[in-house]
């Protein structure tokens, strides 16, 4: 059943992101960072959002200690990043001190350049198979411009190029597709 279900979950199309979140050590402030496709918008009021890793990461050892996380949405241009933000840890550290990223002014996690990003804080884990997942209130959000998207699909990389809209009308009900509200 597991590759059946990972053989049908690849041809979900998901955006990519990059997860990041730090320790405090005697050393100083030791940042991580980890590809993720699992963002999920839980709630826009009150603003709610989701990730899941397996139960046995480092990374999650380190948000749950700290609380606070950022999320960078990657645009189309940085494949390479998060190439090298998807191996184990050791791997990643030394690709941290390349990014191209600035700490969060409300967590202190890296958000990095030329991507939309959030900021959040832990309010729920769920232990659920062998995964935890982690929801968190959204602290503060931005975006850097309508980049093409960065998708994967089929176990690879995409883009989706097309145009954004000139405007983005956000005043309308609230709801997801098929909903009424």
């Amino acid at each position: 059943m597991p590759a059946d279900l990972r053989a049908a979950m690849r041809t979900f199309a998901t955006g990519v992101c990059v997860a990041s979140t730090y320790r405090d050590t005697s050393q100083g402030r030791r940042h991580d960072a980890v590809t993720v496709n699992s963002l999920g918008s839980i709630s826009l009021d009150p603003p709610l959002v989701s990730l899941s890793f397996r139960r046995n990461s480092a990374f999650l050892g380190d948000l749950l200690t700290v609380g606070r996380w950022a999320v960078s949405i990657l645009p189309a241009g940085a494949r390479e990043t998060a190439r090298l933000l998807a191996g184990p840890p050791a791997a990643r550290a030394g690709s941290m001190a390349g990014l191209r990223a600035h700490p969060g002014e409300r967590t202190g996690a890296l958000v990095l350049a030329g991507a939309s990003w959030l900021e959040c804080g832990l309010r729920y884990r769920f232990d659920l198979g062998d995964h935890t997942l982690v929801i968190g209130d959204v602290l503060a959000t931005g975006h850097d411009g309508w980049p093409p998207a960065l998708v994967f699909l089929h176990g690879q990389f995409h883009t989706v190029a097309d145009p954004p809209p000139a405007t983005v009308d956000l005043s309308g009900p609230p709801g997801h597709w098929g909903e009424a509200p």
